[in-house]
């Protein structure tokens, strides 16, 4: 399902006009990732959470060139489904 699909679902499903709805669904979408980048977790109860995790400096290697790289610690975006929600899927998709 994209983007799209969702603004029109959501409109059809409220009688809401699609140019709203598409307004809304950007407007969530950037204040998660502007609350990510200022480093504050998102919590939506009975659905998930928009966390960051830190990732440790590890030792790689460039098999092609035979040398070892240090990749620094660094942190990413990740998402964690409430526990109903997995419970949801487990229940509906076989």
């Amino acid at each position: 399902m994209t983007k799209a699909d969702i603004v029109n679902e959501v409109s059809k499903n409220t009688g809401i006009e699609r140019v709203t709805v598409q307004k809304a669904v950007e407007a969530l979408m950037e204040t998660v990732k502007e609350s990510l980048t200022e480093g504050r977790n998102v919590y939506f109860r009975g659905f998930g959470s928009f966390i960051i995790k830190r990732r440790a400096v590890k030792t790689a290697r460039n098999i092609s060139k035979n040398t070892v790289v240090i990749i620094p610690e660094h942190f990413v975006p990740s998402f964690k489904p409430a526990e109903t929600f997995v419970a949801q899927v487990k229940e509906h998709v076989r």
